[in-house]
């Protein structure tokens, strides 16, 4: 497996860090991936060597505030409005070759609620422009920021709020931990994540509130008329029964109304599995990788009832 580091130009002069994971021959499929809340494309463990080694080549990128394309304190979470986060992503996703395997998009914790968000809302590029979108051949979100875990989830009061200040000083630092230890079973994830000090723990009162409201967009997608664009693409989601980073359950009332919509959709839960599915206890990590392998391969267009490991 060979890797690559390289930078994606943004429209406004801004350089993201790129990495691409390749496979030693062509392709069977390309992978675009959307890294989490305080997290960063070189931290997803054997996620991605795994995925090459079926022949899906992974191509992904540090977003803008965090991981790489930090270059100074004051960039650290300063992701900008919903509007520029899938703007950014638009530009990347525009950037990826579309020609020699087909390309799918997937999503983790933060990065599915947005990948979720450009498919879906309407005002996001991706349907803003349907003559230059990206063209995937599915879509997959992992422990997705529908809706925060209670134990966790701010006050609507503190939510209403937190909109306000972001209103009134949108660039404003504001340091929010996430809790190490729910991010694993496995004790040694948890501690490389507190000794990373790319996952720096940092947002803007602008980007949180940001994140949170694509979230609750996404709680009430499926309310009312007309508030959301329908997708023919076929959707897989994994979530671990025990994340109390993000909900379980908002993940599977979302799935479910999907597919009562006449969505094609999959749906695996990880039985009692934190947060980073990508990086659990064993059995958890090699069933999770297993499942996404063999999604993305039953995806390819031509290779249906042909997947092989």
């Amino acid at each position: 497996m060979n890797t690559e580091e390289g930078v994606h130009n943004l429209p406004d002069g801004q350089e993201l860090y790129t990495k691409t994971w390749k496979t030693s021959g062509s392709p069977r499929a390309i992978l675009a991936f959307i890294h989490g809340f305080s997290d960063h494309c070189n931290a997803y463990g054997e996620l991605f060597p795994t995925l090459v080694s079926a022949g899906i080549e992974v191509r992904s990128f540090d977003q803008r505030g965090w991981g790489r394309s930090v270059k100074q304190p004051s960039d650290r979470g300063n992701t900008g409005p919903t509007s520029q986060v899938l703007a950014d992503m638009h530009s990347f996703l525009q950037s990826l070759p579309s020609q020699n395997a087909p390309l799918f998009l997937m999503g983790h914790s933060m990065g599915g609620g947005q990948t979720l968000n450009y498919i879906f809302h309407p005002d996001s590029p991706y349907n803003k422009d349907k003559t230059s979108r990206p063209s995937f051949a599915g879509v997959l979100l992992y422990s997705p920021l529908i809706a925060l875990d209670p134990s966790t989830r701010p006050s609507r009061l503190l939510v209403a709020s937190g909109r306000i200040v972001a209103k009134l000083i949108p660039h404003m630092q504001k340091y929010t931990p996430l809790e190490a230890t729910l991010l694993s079973r496995d004790e040694a994830v948890c501690r490389d994540f507190v000794a990373d000090t790319l996952c720096h723990d940092t947002g803007t009162f602008e980007g949180l509130a940001g994140m949170l409201d694509r979230g609750i967009w996404l709680e009430g997608m499926f309310e009312g008329a007309g508030g959301w664009v329908e997708s023919e693409l076929p959707f897989w989601f994994g979530h671990g029964t025990g994340d109390r980073i993000t909900a379980f359950p908002a993940t599977k009332v979302f799935v479910e109304a999907l597919k009562a919509k006449g969505g094609d959709v999959q749906f695996c839960a990880y039985e009692n599995a934190y947060h980073k599915l990508h990086a659990e206890l064993p059995e958890t990590t090699e069933k999770f990788f297993a499942d996404v392998k063999t999604w993305v391969l039953e995806h390819v267009p031509g290779t249906e009832g042909r997947v092989k490991l």
